[in-house]
C-alpha cells in the first residue's frame, strides 16, 4: 500500500532521489540535464530529470511537468512520484507513452523560489524574444511598492497604501494582473519574463523535439500551486478560447476547464507560458495542454510571500532571522504542511491524468 503523503518531499534533493528511484523501479528510461548556471544552497549540482515510459514510437504521449515555478515542485514532484508508485506506467494504454519532466526549474525548487537563477519566471519567458515585449504599464506604476527599500513596517505600510490605491482605482483583479501578468522592464522585480530564453526554456524545447517528435497526439499537464481554494485543483487552459486546442481541452476536461481570457479562472491573463513550447516544437502533432493550479492560501498572502522572497534575494540577508522566516513562509504558501493537502493533490491529479489518457485515446 502506497502512502501518498510520503510521495511528497521536503527538499529538492529528497524529491530528486524519490523521483529517480520510483522511475527506475517502474522501468522508466531516465535522462538528466545538469544546469550549468546554478548550484543549490549547499553548493550541490542541480538537475532536470526525465523518465520515459511506453513504446519508443508511441503515437500518443502524456507529459507531466513539475517545478515550472521552482517551489511549486514540491507539489508536482509528489504527484509524479505518486503516479509512479501507484502503477501508472504499467496501466498506460496501447500506443501510449508517458514523459515525466521533473524539476524543469531545479534552482527555484532548491532555493524555495518561484523564479530561476536569473530571477526569471519561466511561465513568462516563452515569448518571442526577437519581437517587442508585451508592455505592462501597471507594473511600472507599482514597481517601487512591489520591491520596497527594506522590509520594515513603515516601508510595507507605504507599499500597501500604493497597492490599495491602485486596486480602488482599477479593481482588485486589475491589480493582480498588473503584478502577476508578467513584465520585462524590471529584472529585479517579480514575474519578470527575462530578456532571452533561459536554460530551462532551451532545455525543455530540446527535450520536446527529442522525446516527442514521433508522437501524433500529446497531452501536457503542468503542476502549479498558489491560487484558489485550499487543496482544489483548478484546470486552467491558457490558449485563447478560439483555438482548436482549447476545444480539445474542453472535450477532455469538460466544465471543469477554466480560461483566464474568458474570466472563469483564478489566474490573470499571462503571456509567454512554458507549455507554449510544445506546439511550437511539435508542429505536426496535436498538443492539448492544461495546468493544474492547486489552491493554498489567500491570494494577497501568496503574493506577499513572493514579494518578500524577491526582496530577500535582492536586498536582504538569507542567513538573518527575517530571511529564515521569509523562506519558511514562502514554502508554506506554496506547499502547505500536513497530509490532507497532499492527499487532495493526488486525488485531483489522478482524476486529471485519467481524463487526459481518455482524451488522447479518443
Amino acid at each position: 500500500m502506497v502512502s501518498i503523503p510520503e510521495c511528497f518531499s521536503e527538499s529538492y534533493a529528497e524529491a530528486r532521489a524519490k523521483f529517480c528511484a520510483a522511475a527506475a523501479a517502474a522501468g522508466g528510461a531516465i535522462r538528466s540535464w545538469l544546469n550549468p548556471h546554478a548550484r543549490g544552497p549547499a553548493g550541490e549540482k542541480l538537475h532536470l530529470d526525465t523518465a520515459r515510459f511506453g513504446p519508443a514510437d508511441a503515437g500518443r504521449m502524456l507529459v507531466m511537468i513539475s517545478s515550472t515555478h521552482g517551489v511549486e515542485g514540491h507539489c508536482g514532484s509528489g504527484a509524479q512520484v505518486a503516479w509512479l508508485c501507484t502503477g501508472g506506467p504499467a496501466a498506460l494504454p496501447d500506443d501510449t507513452g508517458a514523459l515525466l519532466v521533473h524539476a524543469i526549474n531545479p534552482y527555484g525548487f532548491a532555493w524555495t523560489r518561484r523564479v530561476n537563477e536569473d530571477n526569471v519566471d519561466l511561465n513568462r519567458n516563452f515569448v518571442d524574444h526577437d519581437k517587442a515585449y508585451p508592455a505592462n504599464e501597471g507594473y511600472r506604476a507599482l514597481a517601487d511598492a512591489i520591491l520596497p527599500r527594506d522590509w520594515s513596517p513603515d516601508c510595507l505600510a507605504e507599499s500597501q497604501r500604493v497597492l490599495e490605491a491602485y486596486a480602488q482605482k482599477h479593481g482588485a483583479f486589475a491589480l493582480q494582473g498588473a503584478i502577476s501578468g508578467g513584465q520585462h522592464s524590471h529584472p529585479d522585480g517579480i514575474f519578470f519574463g527575462g530578456l532571452k530564453p533561459t536554460w530551462s526554456n532551451r532545455t525543455i524545447r530540446a527535450i520536446a523535439r527529442e522525446e516527442l517528435g514521433r508522437a501524433r497526439r500529446v497531452g501536457v499537464i503542468d503542476y502549479h500551486t498558489g491560487l484558489g481554494p485550499f487543496g482544489h485543483g483548478e484546470l486552467i487552459c491558457t490558449v485563447p478560447p478560439t483555438a482548436k486546442s482549447y476545444a480539445r481541452a474542453r472535450a477532455w476536461y469538460g466544465e471543469e476547464l477554466t480560461s483566464p481570457e474568458d474570466g472563469t479562472s483564478s489566474s490573470a491573463v499571462v503571456t509567454g507560458i512554458m507549455t507554449d513550447a510544445f506546439p511550437q516544437e511539435l508542429p505536426d502533432a496535436e498538443v492539448t495542454s492544461v495546468a493544474i493550479e492547486y489552491g493554498t492560501y489567500a491570494v494577497p498572502d501568496v503574493l506577499n510571500a513572493v514579494r518578500a522572497d524577491n526582496w530577500l534575494h535582492q536586498r536582504g540577508d538569507l542567513a538573518s532571522p527575517v530571511g529564515k522566516e521569509i523562506k519558511a513562509d514562502m514554502k508554506e504558501r506554496f506547499f502547505p504542511a500536513g497530509a490532507k493537502w497532499r492527499e487532495m493533490v493526488w486525488t485531483r491529479a489522478d482524476q486529471t491524468i485519467g481524463w487526459a489518457l481518455r482524451g488522447l485515446a479518443a
